[in-house]
């Protein structure tokens, strides 16, 4: 047995998430506190949030309610079987997201995570046609650029290269949309892009080639965030809609980062009025203070399992932590806040004044391109020759330096600040972007 004691603040064994480990570590960036609006780092500076920590910190950072249900529920009851048993904070839980979401989504199941979300809701789209007597359906559909976490469900619909390409032939049966993202036509829009809604009629070829008996379920971002956020076009996901309706596809939309205000709308379906059958979300649903996520179903989707011997488990799925106690009570805190503070359609407020603000810094060198709908914005820069990604990291680096958090994709600048925002703050991110923009990076 090795003697070897590592110091608490070693940084060689902790192998980082999506980070340039070797960069990072020889220069590393640390938060030792939070509150509201912005970041302590380890140095002792304060950082403005502009992307709700991971499109998570909906609610800003440290709020009382949050932390407070919290600390009551681990001293009352700190862990209960989510098999055969249950707690009451579940089942309120439920209700109260059932209350917020589109009409129709009756019930939930709780996952740890968006990636968890997502393929919960494939295997739920599987399951339903199978359970109706149709287990001919087995493909699922997804689009490129698309992200749906990194388990091996969402990286086989996702499409993006560099999150597929190292994992071998993922899930068999998968086919793929094409992308929204026209620049030529679309550049610099604001709101939801004119061309390109005719790009959903891809979906016939798909079911064309393959037949709509044999397909299961679309999965798309409503709005596609880690790729760069592409806002979809105009009358797009209808007619994604009507597709799928016609040909008796259930259509899922992954609102992990879109979910609970994101566009000034609880979800991003009541946003665009488009019901889909199956929407998956995570990340705002506990403030990102402790993991969870719920997938949400139609009542139709449900009653196909309520069948058979009721002592007999519906569904062979789920989580040793599905409704975790405690991550129920941050929940119930979060919905909480939520509700007293406005914040659902607080987004809606601040479009306008986050538009004008993003779309200012058209005139910096290196943009290319800027998108933006309800409290999302992104900031294309032209990239770097022979050094793809390298500008828009550069741009972090300097951010960071200057007090702003942001986060990059590619060559992509992309913003989603709590929903708490203040137009002062707007000010003062687009203020230190803009120094950012100008410093030849």
């Amino acid at each position: 047995m090795s003697n070897r004691l590592n110091t608490p603040n070693d940084l060689r064994a902790f192998w980082m998430p999506f980070t340039a480990n070797r960069q990072f570590k020889k220069e590393p960036r640390l938060f030792v506190g939070a509150k509201d609006m912005h970041y302590t780092t380890h140095d002792g500076r304060t950082v403005l949030d502009g992307t709700a920590g991971l499109w998570c910190v909906n609610a800003g950072h440290c709020r009382p309610k949050i932390t407070e249900a919290i600390r009551e529920q681990a001293g009352e009851l700190d862990y209960a079987p989510a098999f055969q048993l249950g707690h009451p904070k579940a089942f309120e839980l439920a209700n109260r997201l059932v209350d917020i979401a589109p009409e129709g989504m009756n019930h939930v199941l709780y996952t740890n995570s968006g990636s968890e979300s997502v393929d919960t809701a494939l295997k739920v789209a599987l399951a339903y046609h199978r359970a109706k007597g149709d287990g001919s359906r087995f493909r699922l559909i997804g689009r490129e650029r698309g992200y749906h976490g990194v388990n091996f469900g969402g990286i086989s619909v996702g499409g993006i290269v560099s999150n597929r390409k190292m994992f071998g032939t993922l899930l068999t049966g998968v086919d793929h949309m094409p992308h929204t993202h026209l620049p030529a036509q679309n550049g610099f829009t604001r709101g939801e892009p004119e061309h390109g809604g005719d790009i959903a009629t891809e979906l016939e070829r798909i079911v064309t080639l393959h037949d709509a008996s044999t397909i299961a379920a679309v999965i798309v971002e409503p709005v596609a965030g880690s790729t760069g956020v592409l806002i979809p076009p105009k009358g797009y996901l209808q007619k994604l809609r009507e597709i799928c309706t016609k040909h008796g596809i259930l259509l899922i939309f992954d609102e992990v980062i879109t979910g609970f205000g994101r566009l000034g709308t609880p979800f991003a379906a009541q946003y665009f009025d488009v019901k889909p059958d199956i929407i998956t979300t995570a990340k705002g649903l506990t403030n990102g203070v402790i993991p969870m996520g719920a997938v949400f179903v139609t009542s139709e989707i449900h009653d196909a399992f309520m069948n058979g011997p009721e002592h007999m488990i519906e569904f062979f799925h789920g989580y040793t932590y599905s409704g975790n106690p405690i991550a129920s009570a941050a929940a119930l805190g979060t919905l909480d806040t939520y509700k007293e503070e406005g914040l659902l359609t607080r987004a809606a407020e601040l479009a306008p004044y986050w538009e004008e603000g993003l779309h200012s810094l058209k005139d910096c060198p290196h943009v290319i391109d800027i998108r933006n709908l309800g409290l999302i914005g992104a900031i294309e820069l032209q990239p770097i020759a022979g050094e793809p990604t390298k500008r828009a990291f550069s741009a972090f680096l300097k951010a960071y330096e200057s007090g702003l958090l942001i986060r990059t994709t590619g060559d992509i600048i992309a913003l989603s600040p709590p929903l708490i925002i203040s137009k002062a703050e707007i000010d003062e991110l687009f203020g230190k972007l803009r120094a950012v923009l100008n410093s030849n990076i």
